[in-house]
């Protein structure tokens, strides 16, 4: 149970991350390359990591996902980190 949750965890980041769009060699989108520079990228990837640390030590996956996503967008205040957008 383990293993799958946290293979099909991994399947999923790799699937959402297929979705970034880079940017263009002649000019700028206006928005962050990286999802991981901005708040809410953040947060959503702390989420998905706390649900499957939480899942993986037999724990409450939502408040595994809670805090994992407050961790996530504290995270931009941090110094030493990349700013956010």
């Amino acid at each position: 149970m383990r293993i799958t949750s946290l293979l099909a965890s991994g399947a999923l980041v790799l699937v959402v991350a297929g979705c970034v769009q880079s940017q263009p060699s002649n000019g700028y989108y206006g928005q962050p390359s990286n999802p991981l520079q901005t708040q809410g990228g953040r947060a959503v990837a702390g989420a998905v990591v706390g649900a499957a640390i939480a899942d993986a030590t037999d724990e409450n996956m939502v408040a595994g996902a809670a805090l994992g996503a407050l961790a996530g967008g504290a995270s931009c205040g941090v110094a030493g980190l990349p700013a956010c957008y």
